[in-house]
């Protein structure tokens, strides 16, 4: 049995086609993706099947029309002045993965700015029928911001956090990375190859990622017997002017310190340029790895050793989530973790020192 009408080598399927593969009326299909009248939990079930062995993906567009909806998703990002936050490559990954899976669906990416004491109820978005979704980006473990992120999860909404988790108490939907592997990888690595003086350039703790990333480096420093000085732990905020300034403090103490793990490329570029600025080279002074695996760290001389982090596809995945309970008019908890692994280049080799 075949369905769909051929189209260029490629079959389209059609509503109807569901209808006759899940043995129910054309309109009934209608009332399910739409969402509209008492409809029997099986038949539903019978729909979504027919729906996902067909590939069949209902026109958003129309259905948004048909129950009222924007056809739009808000991605809410931070808003911090003088940063140029869609350059960055963090930001621009995530959303190129949240912007082609939306497309695939025929929803439009509707991005929102919050700035960091900005207090916004995200659940006005929705009852404004501004959006039918949200994603967030850089939200922060603080009380108005959980508080915010609470009302949504109680009440149902689709929304879905990026690369930030709270605790086990409060299991909000989340996409995130191992950052607590990619640490402990990250600061193993330096100690395999001999360095024993290992300084950490986090990020604010106000981040599940930067207390994640300070366990990992914890841990693996206390398996390799190394003793943890809190004076070789320093706090930027992501960005490479803070990497820069902190230059200033790490490359007065080189000489008991033999290599960074910093938590960005962004912070790990700027250290590199301000200790280059002191005279301080890497492979002979000081070994340095980052995080994320930007497009830079390829780039720049040396090259940066880095974290990989599969940031698009962290984006990919909380539009499909979101997407999926539009979908099936239901949102179900979930928190989801993808693995990280070390890329080695040249800034992470041993020190050649007396």
């Amino acid at each position: 049995m075949s369905f769909g009408v051929k189209n260029g080598g490629n079959f389209i399927t059609k509503r109807i086609d569901v209808a006759k593969l899940a043995g129910v009326s054309e309109a009934t299909v209608s009332r399910v993706f739409n969402n509209v009248g008492p409809i029997r939990e099986e038949t539903k079930q019978k729909v979504f099947e027919a729906a996902n062995a067909l590939n069949y993906q209902p026109n958003a567009i129309a259905q948004s029309f048909a129950k009222g909806k924007s056809g739009n998703i808000g991605v809410i990002v931070p808003y911090l002045p003088k940063v140029h936050l869609l350059s960055t490559y963090y930001f621009s990954e995530i959303l190129s993965g949240i912007g082609m899976k939306l497309g695939e669906h025929q929803y439009n990416l509707l991005l929102l700015f919050q700035t960091p004491n900005e207090h916004k109820d995200n659940v006005q978005l929705f009852q404004s029928q501004k959006v039918d979704g949200c994603i967030i980006l850089g939200a922060r473990d603080v009380p108005s911001e959980k508080e915010d992120i609470a009302r949504l999860h109680t009440r149902g909404l689709p929304y879905c956090l990026v690369n930030q988790t709270f605790d086990d108490d409060e299991p909000f939907n989340s996409i995130d990375a191992k950052h607590y592997d990619g640490s402990f990888e990250a600061v193993s690595l330096l100690i395999k190859k001999g360095y024993k003086r290992i300084a950490f350039l986090n990020g604010p703790m106000e981040y599940s990622n930067s207390s994640e990333r300070l366990k990992g480096y914890q841990e693996a420093l206390r398996i390799a017997d190394i003793p943890l000085k809190d004076n070789w732990v320093f706090e930027g905020n992501y960005s490479r002017s803070s990497g820069l300034k902190i230059a200033q403090e790490i490359g007065s103490m080189l000489s008991e310190v033999d290599a960074v793990f910093a938590g960005n490329d962004r912070m790990a570029i700027g250290l590199m340029q301000g200790l280059g600025e002191q005279g301080f080279q890497i492979g002979q002074d000081y070994a340095l790895i980052g995080y994320d695996d930007s497009d830079v760290a390829s780039i720049i001389q040396p090259q940066l050793s880095s974290v990989h982090v599969p940031l698009f596809e962290m984006g990919q995945m909380a539009a499909e989530r979101v997407l999926q309970a539009l979908l099936q008019g239901k949102t179900e908890s979930y928190q989801e973790r993808l693995p990280v692994y070390v890329v080695e280049r040249q800034s992470s080799n041993r020190i050649n020192r007396g």
